[in-house]
């Protein structure tokens, strides 16, 4: 970061290798490979302008050992790594003496000589891609370039490539996202504003079983395997215009921008599932200072701006069970539940209802903790 000034993700490093025609790989011999040592976070290694490989580092370690085929010619050859920093900590022991970005050696192996470390070799650097350059994410730099019609785009899906699109506005309210599971890592802009960086990553576990029994370890209860980690992106409403708003996704490892999305989010229920001595910072002041004071716990219910919550589809007062759309009573609960939850909710965007027995006719347990669970359907005023 120290050469690119932060004012990118992306530093070019490019260097030439010259090839003498009577080298055995090519006459049919061994192919050549090359190994690239990084301090992370990403690598895209190019030989003649076409790209050879990547490597990307890990949370765990950032480090990069880079190793592919060579695909050299008799004469000059431009080699190309082009280095992808994700950003630097700010936390940590000796954290301002971490880098990243290649750090050598660089080494073609399998030539009649052996090896030849291109290390200590003459290297320029190029910080940027000229896209970036050209500003092809701003209104003005994107007319400024002719693009490939989105047929010659879907047969060609290649690294490195701008898109570009127009969409109108959609109607109503509702949060708008992008859907960019279909591509691989990149930025988004639209109307020249940031989105931001997308990295669509694949969640691994185990997902078949749950239970919370024994000690707490990360593994337990996991979801999601084998899904992105997050494909949606949310478009905020105040930067767009009625109609032909610019859409330019930069796509760094290739995708199908023919998948590219934008959805609504539209609210048709909320859920709540809160205990009775469900914590809160006035009972945690209450604690620290010695209050005699105890704030009851509460059950907030709010729908999306112009809906308001039309019924309540499963409300229980003691020992419910299960999730969102899974609610289920227990052996715990009290009759009241229901109508004490329509009273103070229906009609209303939003409500909020103390979990107390006297709340609700009475105590169904006593010396049990208790809970409240709901689910409710929002509507739309008609």
């Amino acid at each position: 970061l120290n050469v690119t000034r932060d004012t990118s993700d992306y530093l070019w490093y490019i260097t030439s290798v010259e090839v003498d025609p009577s080298e055995k790989f090519l006459q049919g011999g061994t192919p050549l490979s090359l190994t690239v040592q990084s301090a992370g976070h990403a690598l895209h290694v190019f030989i003649n302008g076409q790209l050879q490989g990547s490597a990307y580092g890990t949370r765990e370690d950032r480090k990069i050992s880079y190793s592919g085929n060579a695909n050299l010619r008799a004469g000059t050859n431009k080699v190309a790594l082009l280095s992808v920093a994700c950003g630097l900590p700010n936390v940590g022991v000796h954290y301002e003496t971490w880098n990243t970005g290649v750090v050598g050696p660089v080494v073609i192996h399998g030539l009649d000589e052996g090896s030849r470390d291109l290390t200590w070799q003459t290297w320029s650097y190029q910080v940027g891609l000229k896209g970036e350059q050209m500003n092809l994410n701003s209104l003005e730099g994107s007319g400024s370039v002719e693009w490939m019609q989105g047929s010659l785009v879907a047969q060609n899906q290649q690294p490195l490539a701008w898109y570009r699109a127009y969409f109108d506005t959609p109607s109503g309210d509702e949060p708008l996202a992008l859907d960019m599971g279909s591509m691989g890592k990149g930025q988004i802009w639209i109307n020249g504003q940031s989105i931001g960086r997308y990295w669509t990553a694949y969640a691994e576990g185990d997902c078949k079983g749950c239970h919370y029994t024994g000690s707490y370890r990360a593994p337990k209860c996991q979801a999601g395997c084998g899904q992105p980690t997050q494909r949606w992106y949310h478009v905020p409403r105040s930067w767009l215009q009625p109609t032909r708003n610019l859409l330019v996704v930069f796509e760094e490892l290739g995708g199908d921008s023919s998948k590219i999305a934008l959805a609504k989010r539209t609210v048709s229920g909320v859920c709540a599932d809160v205990s009775e001595y469900h914590p809160n910072i006035k009972n945690w002041q209450i604690e620290s200072y010695g209050e005699p004071e105890f704030h009851t716990a509460k059950v907030h219910l709010k729908c999306a701006p112009g809906q308001t919550i039309s019924a309540i589809k499963f409300a229980s007062f003691g020992t419910p069970l299960g999730t969102c759309g899974t609610f289920q009573q227990g052996e715990c609960h009290s009759i009241n539940s229901n109508s004490v939850l329509e009273k103070k909710c229906i009609g209303l965007q939003r409500c909020v209802v103390a979990i107390s027995p006297s709340n609700f006719g009475g105590d169904p347990c006593p010396e049990v903790m208790k809970r409240v669970a709901v689910e409710a359907v929002c509507s739309t005023a008609a």
